[in-house]
């Protein structure tokens, strides 16, 4: 494990009550710093990882892309491909918390998150930390993708400012998401019970608006699909950056813009919390 700066860690919990209120919030930062430069130091230090991470979404925008992509009709009109590539971004942000899942559990058999507990540390440093590592990792993630797309004639139309805001919704749905993996990867007990988790996220992806319109589905399916946090993100990023959009007419495909707002912003609010309250339940 990477050796941590505790110059800069938080004081002792005994005496916090003594400390300004200014002080406990630069205690609190200086921890998710720690934690965020830790977590990004070993990425660096493992390029395999990372290239399967980056690799998998780019196989899957290939071969969605040119092996599906001519087979593939979107209801009213409109290129497939382009349908596609903002369905591929919002999947692979969502697919992302797996990662973020599996780095936990790793850590907790490995004895890292005992030495943070051991440690006077601000009780959100390891959660907020641990987040804003695999933000950045999503950011690449999203631009490496991004040039993928761009590679096999996927254009966003809808101007550098909607383009903007898109990517943002999708960097905002993998941010919820990102405490979702905390959560669960403090809640199982090893990383053979972690690799489990692949089969409840592999149906959240799929049964969303990624790679067919809900309106093609059956009825009860369809709906499932459409009020599917990233279908909204999906559908949102679609109408942002000018690619085809195959509403269904249902009240939560025409609100998707402000449905993938609400639904990262409830998703946060339940699990960051789960997931600070986890971490402080293993030190008891």
């Amino acid at each position: 494990m990477t050796a941590l700066d505790t110059t800069t860690l938080a004081p002792d919990p005994r005496r916090l009550d003594a400390v300004p209120e200014r002080g406990r919030l630069y205690w609190a930062l200086a921890d998710c710093w720690n934690v965020t430069r830790r977590s990004l130091t070993h990425y660096r230090r493992q390029p395999v990882a990372i290239i399967w991470q980056l690799g998998f979404p780019i196989l899957s925008v290939l071969l969605y892309g040119y092996v599906f992509g001519s087979a593939m009709k979107v209801p009213g009109g409109g290129d497939y491909r382009e349908y596609l590539m903002p369905g591929m971004f919002a999947t692979t942000m969502t697919m992302g918390f797996m990662n973020t899942a599996m780095a936990v559990v790793t850590d907790a058999g490995k004895g890292v998150i005992d030495r943070f507990r051991s440690m006077p540390m601000a009780p959100s440093a390891f959660a907020s930390g641990r987040g804003t590592a695999d933000l950045v990792l999503a950011a690449a993630e999203l631009a490496i993708l991004a040039a993928t797309a761009l590679a096999i004639g996927w254009r966003a139309d809808g101007g550098v400012a909607a383009a903007v805001g898109a990517f943002g919704l999708l960097l905002l749905l993998r941010f919820s998401l990102i405490w979702v993996g905390v959560w669960l990867g403090l809640l199982v007990p090893n990383v053979e019970s972690a690799g489990g988790l692949y089969a409840v996220a592999f149906p959240v992806t799929m049964i969303s608006s990624t790679f067919v319109a809900p309106s093609l589905m059956p009825g009860w399916l369809g709906t499932l699909a459409a009020w599917n946090p990233v279908s909204s993100t999906a559908t949102a990023a679609r109408e942002l950056f000018g690619n085809p959009v195959a509403g269904g007419g249902t009240w939560v495909e025409e609100h998707a813009l402000l449905m993938a707002l609400v639904w990262p912003a409830a998703i946060t609010l339940v699990f960051l919390p789960l997931s600070v309250r986890r971490f402080q339940r293993l030190s008891r």
